[in-house]
């Protein structure tokens, strides 16, 4: 939810901007097909066609929504391809605009999918009955003290979710593990943080990052935001930043914005800004203990620093639970302390 630096905003494959709709080459044999999410301000998800001689993999799917299956239909058209084309898909991770349009079609032309299995308790949810609405989510909002917040999503649970967005993968991915994909080897690297089945997918011979949400060029992924908690989500996207970073250094293919020729440097920047957010949590305990809306309330939001309180309801909830997940980082480097209480979590400074 929180964005760095607007670097790359025209996208360099395509020398338009990076959401333009078209089929735009990033490599020998590897095509790159923004598709709209037209509810969605993040404009676009890329999708990511490798061609081999048996068919065409892709990396993610894109959203189950007339307007993304339309775009990729008419980018594999520009490519010579058609749906029944498509042997597998290998997502990224369980949300639904990476997530629903890989079902839907896989089940629609028998193509399989692919997904980490960390994500398998988010689809258990998704299949059980009130496991995914209102009251799931508003539970995580009262432990970030989002009272109000936690009463709306309550009385606006979450619709219910279509066959695409409940349908278990063809097969799971677990651990690190290579990924053949016609005469291709890609490292499928574990990266939970995002969510916590996320995967990056590595090609190192073409000096290639498929990297869904977990690193993006410009803006930063949202951290906590699941529907079953997570005990340290930031430690853990950290740590996944720093796996990434061990690899070579290879040119960014992000799920959201232009390609970028640098993982190391966007670790890095990745990595600093998570330090910062810490360092600012940390400045917001000096008066007293507050819960984690009340240091979201302080903080600086997008690039643009918006105030909390003018944030919509959405990415109100998503940034509270991103300051949680700094405060809980804080709590587990033994800068911080909390104490239940039935308002949320107080969050005070060590001493």
């Amino acid at each position: 939810m929180t964005q760095l630096s607007t670097a790359y905003a025209v996208s360099p494959d395509s020398g338009e901007h990076w959401s333009a709709p078209g089929a735009w080459s990033v490599a020998p044999g590897i095509h790159r097909i923004p598709l709209p999410l037209p509810m969605d301000g993040l404009k676009a998800v890329n999708v990511y066609v490798i061609e081999t001689g048996e068919g065409l993999t892709l990396v993610d799917g894109g959203w189950a929504v007339t307007e993304g299956r339309t775009a990729l239909e008419a980018g594999l058209r520009q490519l010579g391809h058609r749906f029944s084309d498509i042997r597998r898909f290998l997502v990224t991770h369980v949300h639904r605009d990476h997530y629903t349009l890989a079902s839907a079609l896989a089940e629609e032309f028998g193509a399989t999918v692919t997904l980490g299995l960390g994500e398998k308790t988010t689809l258990d949810l998704a299949n059980a009955v009130d496991g995914f609405g209102g009251d799931a989510l508003a539970r995580h909002l009262v432990a970030a003290g989002a009272l109000d917040l936690a009463e709306l999503f309550r009385e606006h649970a979450a619709p219910e979710l279509d066959a695409a967005q409940r349908r278990y993968p063809d097969s799971w991915l677990d651990g690190d593990v290579e990924v053949s994909v016609g005469e291709r080897t890609l490292d499928a690297v574990h990266t939970p943080g995002h969510t916590q089945g996320h995967y990056v997918f590595a090609e190192r011979a073409a000096g290639l990052l498929f990297a869904g949400d977990h690193v993006l060029p410009t803006i930063t992924p949202s951290i906590g935001f699941e529907p079953e908690p997570v005990e340290q989500p930031l430690r853990d996207f950290m740590a996944s930043l720093a796996k990434v970073r061990a690899l070579p250094d290879l040119t960014l293919l992000p799920a959201h914005g232009p390609v970028a020729p640098s993982t190391h440097e966007r670790v890095d920047e990745l990595l600093a800004h998570h330090e910062h957010r810490l360092t600012l949590c940390r400045a917001a305990l000096e008066t007293g203990p507050r819960t984690s809306v009340q240091v979201a309330g302080v903080l600086p939001w997008t690039r643009h620093e918006h105030a909390y309180a003018t944030l919509d309801r959405f990415n109100a909830a998503l940034a509270a639970m991103e300051t949680k997940a700094h405060l809980e980082l804080l709590v587990a480097r033994g800068q911080a302390t909390r104490t239940t209480t039935p308002e949320g979590i107080l969050f005070s400074l060590s001493r």
